[in-house]
């Protein structure tokens, strides 16, 4: 794997989407990108949908690139023979020049830096996509194609989503906009109907854990099969909790969750300050948390078909023992309220420490 290098004392990693030239596993959606290149069908406004984490944000850039560097070749009787992927040589000008957030006809919409909190917002705000308009009545600057890449979609909060759906109402000529997004369902209709939906499906696990031990090798075999499991098929997401220690929260959330209805304070609290001292450990609980839950419920409505594999030993057992003592509605407002209580936590900064007691107080409440 390549280490990630220091650039003017930035920390720059090569697995982020804009600089990552691989991509596995989505190849049919890769050919219905170059086919519609090829045909000249390109509509202007596609949605990249699938879970978090699959690679649609690295495919998004990867079509970026692709167009980038094809713009003002010949396509003549001497052209090249057409292409068979969306492969960019990193060192070429255009993929050196993306990586480094350096091309003026490629632009990023994403979550930005709240002035006042000094912090990443938490959504993507109307002055964010109103650059998206900006932007677009300008002239290419290489005489091609002007290529705005939303990541993500999902982040946009409402002024925004509506400023989005003015820019997709009157479309520029040879504009494209990649809307990488999460859960497409969740768009406005207005905004799904404008663009063309292609859907990435998450890798199988052992691909997983093959790619995890390319970019992880340190990772033990049984440690990288158990983040393939909690991530879902997620690479990114398997990363990020490797990085995070997440396989280590996860078990002892699990610790804490299998002594309900009894809550053993002194391994909350360790908890509860682990958590609290880093953005990183905070997102990884809430995520690891309220995915357990959902899966608590889940399996509650399939009366009782836990057939999912388990990361640490007794899962299925813990599941089924807590919904015994609720009912699944119960477990969905359980599930519900601690969603809100995190939400609220992130709005108006609450002592994360205490959220995490106050949390785990609720969920004591339940399994009695």
């Amino acid at each position: 794997m390549a280490a990630a290098a220091i650039i003017d004392d930035e920390i720059v990693d090569p697995l982020a989407p804009r600089r990552n030239p691989n991509l596995t596993g989505h190849e049919a959606v890769e050919a219905a990108l170059l086919a519609a290149h090829q045909n000249g069908r390109l509509p202007h406004a596609i949605i990249l949908g699938g879970p978090r984490g699959i690679g649609k944000a690295t495919l998004a850039f990867r079509f970026a690139r692709f167009l980038l560097a094809e713009d003002g070749k010949d396509t003549g009787l001497f052209a090249a023979a057409p292409k068979t992927s969306l492969a960019v040589d990193p060192e070429h000008p255009v993929a050196r020049r993306i990586a480094a957030s350096g091309h003026a006809d490629l632009l990023t919409v994403e979550r930005g830096i709240d002035p006042k909190r000094k912090r990443l917002r938490g959504e993507i705000v109307v002055d964010d996509v109103r650059e998206i308009a900006a932007f677009l009545r300008l002239t290419s600057g290489e005489g091609g194609w002007r290529i705005v890449v939303i990541d993500s979609a999902d982040e946009m909060n409402r002024n925004a989503t509506n400023a989005l759906l003015k820019v997709l109402e009157e479309p520029p000529r040879q504009a494209l906009l990649l809307l990488v997004c999460h859960a497409p369902g969740r768009l406005l209709p207005t905004i799904r109907s404008r663009c063309r939906l292609l859907r990435l499906e998450p890798p199988e696990e052992a691909e997983v854990v093959a790619l995890l031990s390319q970019h992880r090798p340190a990772l033990p075999l049984g440690e990288a099969t158990a983040l393939a499991r909690l991530s879902e098929g997620s690479l990114g997401r398997a990363i990020d909790l490797a990085d995070a220690g997440g396989i280590d929260l996860y078990r002892s959330l699990l610790g804490l969750l299998g002594d309900l209805p009894q809550l053993d304070g002194p391994a909350l609290h360790r908890l509860a300050e682990r958590v609290a001292a880093s953005d990183d450990g905070w997102r990884t609980f809430v995520e690891l948390l309220t995915g357990w839950l959902a899966q608590l419920v889940t399996r509650a409505a399939q009366d009782g078909n836990d057939t999912v594999p388990e990361i640490v030993p007794g899962e299925a057992t813990l599941r089924r023992r807590l919904v015994t003592h609720r009912r699944l509605d119960q477990w969905v407002d359980v599930w519900d309220s601690l969603r809100i209580l995190f939400s609220r936590a992130d709005a108006i900064n609450l002592d994360r420490k205490q959220v995490v007691l106050d949390a785990f107080l609720s969920l004591e409440a339940a399994a009695r």
